[in-house]
């Protein structure tokens, strides 16, 4: 089979050796098995993209996954339940917060976070079905 001249364009997985940003808590050391990260896309994985990151959370904890921090982009981060019956309903529940107000998600849902807002802590608190999560900004690089 011959591949498509566009081939490189098409990310499949996760971006081998992912440097996490400061903030950010690796998982698989503090919860085993609590999400799989499915796809990272960025300016080192394609030259020119912007960054994107994509989950399946199994199970919540107590665990801080991302600490308070601000970014100078814009962010869109979003939740989405899987069951087929009832889409919108997150099916678990997701504590995230913006500036000092906390938030808790149980719907499916986009979240806008204009750059220079305070954002986090984020904490997957419940999962009754998988939650398939992504992250993408305007910017090369997650920082």
């Amino acid at each position: 089979m011959v591949e498509s001249k566009y081939a490189r364009y098409i990310i499949k997985g996760p971006k081998p050796n992912l440097r996490l940003a400061p903030y950010r808590i690796r998982t698989e050391d503090a919860v085993p098995g609590m999400e799989t990260r499915l796809l990272h896309m960025d300016d080192e994985v394609l030259k020119g993209a912007f960054y994107l990151s994509c989950f399946w959370f199994w199970k919540g904890s107590d665990v801080v996954l991302v600490k308070t921090h601000t970014h100078d982009f814009d962010e869109v981060l979003t939740f989405i339940g899987t069951d087929p019956e009832d889409p919108y309903d997150l099916n678990g529940e997701i504590e995230f917060w913006m500036e000092d107000e906390k938030i808790l998600i149980t719907s499916s849902c986009a979240v806008f976070v204009p750059r220079g807002m305070k954002h986090c802590p984020f904490i997957v608190r419940r999962v009754d079905r998988p939650i398939f999560h992504f992250t993408s900004g305007p910017q090369g690089m997650y920082r």
